[in-house]
């Protein structure tokens, strides 16, 4: 499938999303990768992880670049030769990319119910504003709305976790998600970890079934 979805956030900042409906050899022989992500390519033991690897570098060409124009750092970082900011995700039959000039991460989850589940490994102060879910269970409206904003918590911290990409950082512990309201397709979020402080904007939508998230540093 084509690009699905270009949002121009600003004149230096672009998201892009692909749908993987390619097979992987559709995928392979459209792009060229450089030597090393090439070794990585043949080690990827998921044919799903292969085809999302290679629709991510076909993103990149849609802004003019190739896999030669990335690199990545000791911790597994992607960055840009031309110094611009890029943050990479993929999620099942979906993948994005950020490219900006300023710091940057993105996220897109599949909204699924085991997250309700887990919710405790990575929420804390976030519960104050969060449904909390009744020993009656939810109502099936409640439970949906429960899920698609615990989606957002995930993508926002996992997206400031790619920005900062520092051991020792927890979601739990160390990133804090303010309330906000699906309508609004916007929050804000803090890190403190350590002697670091840091404030990020949160932007996201919904794709089909998927929440994509990306975050700005701000301070």
């Amino acid at each position: 499938m084509p690009l699905f979805k270009t949002i121009h956030f600003s004149t230096d900042t672009q998201i892009l999303v692909w749908k993987i409906t390619e097979s992987f050899e559709e995928l392979h022989n459209q792009v060229q990768l450089n030597d090393k992500n090439a070794i990585r390519l043949q080690g990827m033991k998921s044919q799903l992880h292969q085809r999302a690897f290679l629709s991510v570098r076909k993103l990149f060409q849609e802004l003019g670049y190739s896999d030669f124009d990335l690199y990545y750092d000791e911790l597994g970082k992607p960055h840009l030769h031309d110094g611009k900011h890029i943050s990479i995700t993929h999620s099942h039959e979906f993948s994005a990319i950020i490219v900006s000039s300023k710091t940057v991460g993105i996220d897109i989850e599949l909204q699924r119910d085991k997250i309700i589940r887990i919710a405790d490994k990575f929420c804390d102060s976030e519960f104050q504003f969060l449904l909390r879910r009744e020993t009656s269970g939810f109502g099936s409206e409640n439970q949906s709305d429960y899920i698609r904003k615990l989606t957002v918590i995930w993508g926002a911290k996992e997206s400031i976790f790619k920005i900062r990409n520092e051991k020792g950082i927890s979601f739990k512990n160390h990133i804090k998600v303010q309330s906000f309201e699906i309508k609004d397709k916007q929050g804000q979020t803090e890190l403190h970890f350590g002697s670091i402080i840091k404030d990020f904007n949160i932007h996201f939508e919904e794709i089909e079934n998927f929440t994509l998230v990306y975050a700005f540093q701000i301070s």
